[in-house]
């Protein structure tokens, strides 16, 4: 089961997450993997969005945001686009465009930055958006200010914190076929400082050095791809902070917890084709043997033999509303 772990360290203006995306992540894969027309993503490519939507869950449950997060990586390399959106119910959804093979063993900047036009793009759409209320968006390219590229996309996401937030920022992320993990230390403001320690700070307490985000920074960058993507949250905390006090909340999981959600269907699908109309669904059949439509995002696919479209205009002669002839 898919979970997210929030917790504090007593104290002190440092705050932690870990998810691990179990159940959302395998569906995901399995999907795209059951696409006939594409099949499954590239080796890279899954590591690329395993990592990237590990990372959108915890920069989603880091706001107060009533709106998708959305995160996308574009560029000129043979991935032309990977985009992970993420809801406030920590719903989350994710795909790739590829306009060239990916072998494996393709690196961060091989896939998207080939030439430096590699950028990433964190976009808040609110919600309860008002009339021409544009939704927020932040972009950083792919490369450090010194011109060298990121390989890892940790190091991207901590240049954007950096660069929008200005907050000192830990990620270590990992992803294979199985789990896709991610670790977040951020230091907080410090006037947060007494909040988190439960007491009133004196009028003269000095100002946080920042020695205690760099002890655990350091001991948060140790955690290897290994230990991420193996081990439990409990066992990955204890390891890495047994000599800190961790305040710890109640795990999200389940439906509270990320969880994978497209918003295609069957039914969906069904009602496009009866926009299209008896006529053209019958062409098709006769064609084909069958209609097939796959769902741009996701990549899960739903046929439609020809006793299914019959049964669709069967069904479509009692009134109903016209249908959209577009599938989002």
């Amino acid at each position: 089961m898919s979970e997210l772990h929030k917790f504090l360290f007593d104290g002190l203006p440092v705050r932690g997450m870990l998810v691990r995306l179990t159940g959302a992540w395998t569906e995901m894969l399995a999907r795209r993997a059951g696409n006939t027309a594409t099949g499954p993503y590239p080796e890279p490519v899954r590591a690329l969005l395993g990592e990237m939507a590990a990372a959108a869950v915890l920069m989603q449950s880091n706001i107060k945001f009533n709106g998708a997060l959305v995160m996308q990586v574009f560029g000129d390399g043979p991935v032309k686009l990977a985009v992970v959106e993420v809801q406030p119910d920590l719903s989350l959804r994710a795909t790739a465009t590829l306009h060239a093979a990916v072998p494996d063993g393709t690196s961060l900047s091989q896939m998207v930055n080939a030439a430096g036009g590699g950028r990433c793009a964190i976009t808040l759409d609110p919600k309860d958006r008002r009339p021409g209320q544009q939704p927020y968006q932040g972009v950083v390219p792919l490369q450090a200010l010194e011109g060298q590229p990121f390989e890892q996309f940790s190091d991207v996401l901590q240049h954007y914190m950096r660069q929008s937030e200005q907050l000192d920022t830990v990620l270590v992320l990992a992803a294979d076929d199985r789990v896709a993990a991610g670790l977040l230390i951020q230091r907080m403001p410090v006037q947060g400082q007494a909040n988190l320690a439960g007491t009133a700070a004196p009028a003269d307490a000095p100002e946080d050095s920042g020695e205690d985000f760099n002890r655990i920074a350091h001991l948060a960058r140790s955690l290897t791809r290994a230990e991420l993507l193996t081990l439990d949250a409990d066992t990955i905390l204890r390891r890495l902070f047994w000599e800190e006090k961790l305040v710890r909340f109640a795990p999200l999981q389940g439906a509270e917890g990320p969880h994978f959600a497209c918003t295609c269907s069957r039914e969906r699908v069904a009602r496009m084709l009866q926009g299209l109309g008896r006529a053209e669904a019958d062409s098709i059949v006769a064609e084909q043997g069958r209609i097939e439509v796959g769902c741009d995002f996701c990549g899960q696919q739903y046929r439609f033999d020809a006793v299914d479209a019959a049964g669709l205009f069967a069904s479509a002669a009692v009134d109903q509303p016209p249908a959209s002839s577009a599938l989002q």
